[in-house]
């Protein structure tokens, strides 16, 4: 359960049922984690995170788990707008918790921060009003188990919002986010091959097919934009 008293609660053991397993840090390589919030920090993404949140339409009161959190930067934005909102995170990699922990403790924010996969989600079903996740889905290798456990978790009326790269297909081996109208390159993580691949599944439109055949009602995307660090896609869907 999210604390609610100023306090940061953070599950550094695996969460129950996940394994252990390779994953794609933040920042590519984790001597690089440092730099990863100045770097998303100069890119603007703070921006992304507050408009995702407010399409998201949170309430007070309302259960938020955000699947892929890193550093903490979503739910820090969550929780400036939503105060009230009971925050959980969810990543994979210990050090990026830790630092999510000291800063939504200089915050002064309540929230629980667990070790897991998007594959397996910490909730008990039809638990939560809000799964969410930015620039996240396209680390995550098996994308419809994280789809089939976002409707599980959810509530009837929950609702799953996700920011991600809008991917291309199309594009050369350099992918450029954006093709000839955005023409930039991700510069949000380091890992920018790796990153830039896992991201070309997100093409067209597949994340609310991804959503739809999991069994959500309409999966749409809700806006999109051209940034300095990419095409971004913002998709959303509900649970019936």
């Amino acid at each position: 359960m999210t604390p609610h008293d100023g306090s940061v609660r953070i599950l550094d053991d695996l969460a129950p049922g996940s394994e252990p397993r390779p994953f794609l840090p933040a920042a590519a390589r984790d001597w690089l984690l440092p730099l990863y919030d100045p770097l998303t920090r100069l890119a603007g993404v703070r921006r992304r995170h507050d408009r995702l949140v407010d399409l998201a339409a949170i309430s007070a009161g309302q259960s938020v788990l955000d699947v892929g959190c890193g550093t903490g930067n979503l739910a820090l934005a969550v929780l400036r707008a939503v105060p009230g909102a009971l925050v959980t995170g969810l990543d994979p990699d210990p050090k990026a918790l830790r630092t999510a922990a000291r800063k939504l403790t200089r915050t002064r924010a309540s929230a629980t921060l667990v070790r897991g996969y998007a594959d397996h989600l910490p909730a008990p079903d039809g638990s939560l009003d809000h799964v969410v996740s930015a620039l996240a889905l396209h680390h995550i290798d098996d994308k419809e188990s994280f789809a089939a456990e976002a409707f599980r978790v959810l509530a009837p009326g929950g609702r799953v919002t996700i920011l991600d790269f809008a991917g291309d297909p199309g594009d050369d081996a350099d992918h450029r986010h954006g093709g000839s109208r955005g023409g930039h390159r991700h510069r949000h993580g380091l890992g920018r091959r790796a990153v830039e691949q896992r991201s070309r599944a997100n093409a067209g439109d597949a994340l609310a097919t991804l959503l739809s055949a999991a069994g959500f009602a309409d999966a749409r995307e809700v806006a999109h934009e051209d940034s300095r660090i990419g095409s971004l896609t913002y998709v959303q869907a509900n649970r019936p």
